[in-house]
């Protein structure tokens, strides 16, 4: 997308989150920049209408991020990978396996190299997996 275009979007999500009708908008649009509609702005009045509604009270918030979880530190990773490790040592079973778990449910060849979240989903499948064996889970 354009930088115009994300430009453009901003406007509408202002006039939107003030809540102005398209009266009021077109209106404001002539006061500030001598046009109708956001089409027929050039760069300097999209500037001069984002500042307008600043100036009115809008905030331009963080961009969401949706579906996306906050990055796990190492020390939580590492205690996901010795979750592993007991799960593989209680079932007697060795790191290709886990290996070969990865491999199945990621395409990705080796644990070491799984994400955070990947991890949380092999010791959730892990612990599946000594339950439905009567094992104890770790």
């Amino acid at each position: 997308m354009s930088t115009r275009n994300l430009q453009l979007s901003k406007i509408h999500i202002a006039k939107k989150d003030l809540g102005l009708d398209d009266e009021t908008y077109r209106s404001l649009l002539a006061r500030v920049a001598g046009v109708r509609s956001a089409k027929d702005l050039n760069p300097r009045q999209i500037g001069a209408v984002l500042a307008e509604f600043t100036r009115l009270g809008w905030t331009s918030g963080p961009s969401k991020k949706h579906g996306r979880k906050a990055p796990v530190a190492a020390p939580d990773r590492a205690k996901l990978v010795g979750k592993i490790e007991a799960f593989l040592a209680e079932a007697k079973r060795s790191w290709a396996y886990a290996d070969g778990m990865a491999y199945r449910m990621f395409k990705v060849e080796r644990v070491e190299w799984l994400d955070p979240d990947q991890l949380r989903k092999m010791v959730a499948a892990l612990t599946y997996d000594a339950r439905r064996h009567g094992r104890p889970e770790s």
